[in-house]
């Protein structure tokens, strides 16, 4: 018996540490996730199956994952616009973070659309986007509607906002989020094969 298992062990060892390193890897250096709704169309499409990456300086512009700040069992996917101490403003679509002027291209398919049919076709499943994207004036508004306002990130929290600005629920509702909320940096599309590839944060 003690034979068997030693062969078994011999022969099996580096399947069991593929399997443990694995595991570990999951729980500190990557992990996978799933698109859940509109809020990053079109930079990042529904169901959509991405590769987050646990560890990392956060940088401007990029995309990570975060808790829902109302549901903590809940992660979301969005951009970091602003970081720690910044002041960022938004001025009719233009942003401005410490004074300085920002282009966010990510953003222009949606915002050419918005311009040229204020999203009717596009929101045409949702009428509450729709009636949204009819009342704004501008792509980038707050809750309360207003085409320039300002947000001041304290220390330690970050300003994600979706690249859907009429479809998203993010920091312009719920405020800065604080680090140690964000699980990791959205790095690789996976799934589907067509959109497989690296994605970039800017």
């Amino acid at each position: 018996m003690k034979k068997y298992v030693k062969n078994f062990l011999k022969e099996w060892w580096y399947i069991f540490a593929l399997l443990i390193f694995f595991a570990l890897s999951q729980k500190f250096v990557f992990s996978n996730i799933k698109v859940d709704g509109p809020s990053m169309d079109p930079t990042l499409e529904h169901k959509e199956r991405m590769i987050m990456l646990k560890f990392g300086e956060i940088k401007r512009f990029e995309i990570v994952v975060s808790k829902e700040p109302d549901d903590p069992k809940i992660k979301i996917i969005k951009r970091v616009i602003g970081l720690p101490g910044d002041k960022v403003t938004f001025d009719s679509d233009q942003l401005f973070v410490n004074g300085k002027k920002y282009d966010e291209p990510y953003l222009n398919k949606y915002k050419e659309l918005w311009k040229k049919d204020k999203l009717q076709k596009t929101y045409k499943s949702n009428p509450i986007f729709q009636a949204r994207a009819k009342r704004v004036d501008a792509f980038t508004v707050n809750e309360n509607w207003d085409t320039k306002f300002t947000i001041k990130v304290p220390r330690d929290h970050y300003l994600l906002l979706g690249d859907n600005r009429l479809a998203s629920k993010d920091s312009r509702a719920v405020g800065p989020i604080p680090s140690y909320d964000i699980q990791g940096r959205v790095k690789i599309a996976v799934w589907p094969l067509k959109r497989f590839g690296l994605v970039e944060g800017y």
